[in-house]
């Protein structure tokens, strides 16, 4: 693997490629990326879907997680 990725340039290279599928109404997928940019992209942004909210492409998803589990416990009630 080549060190000229940071988390800085894996942010860019998910956010230009996002631009670029605006167009055709979805997100990055890994396939839209070399082996090595997702590896790269993975090993400083985490999952997937946490490198697509890092990089302001989709919403993030705790909010809904953690008011699902609120709504759950107090159904319990």
């Amino acid at each position: 693997m080549n060190s000229r990725y940071t988390k800085e340039i894996c942010l860019k290279l998910l956010r230009e490629k996002g631009e670029s599928l605006v167009s055709q109404g979805r997100y990055p997928k890994r396939s839209d990326f070399t082996d090595e940019e997702v590896a790269y992209i993975k090993s400083f942004l985490g999952p997937w879907p946490r490198a697509l909210e890092a990089a302001g492409l989709k919403p993030k998803k705790e909010d809904d997680t953690r008011n699902s589990a609120e709504r759950k416990r107090n159904q319990d009630i």
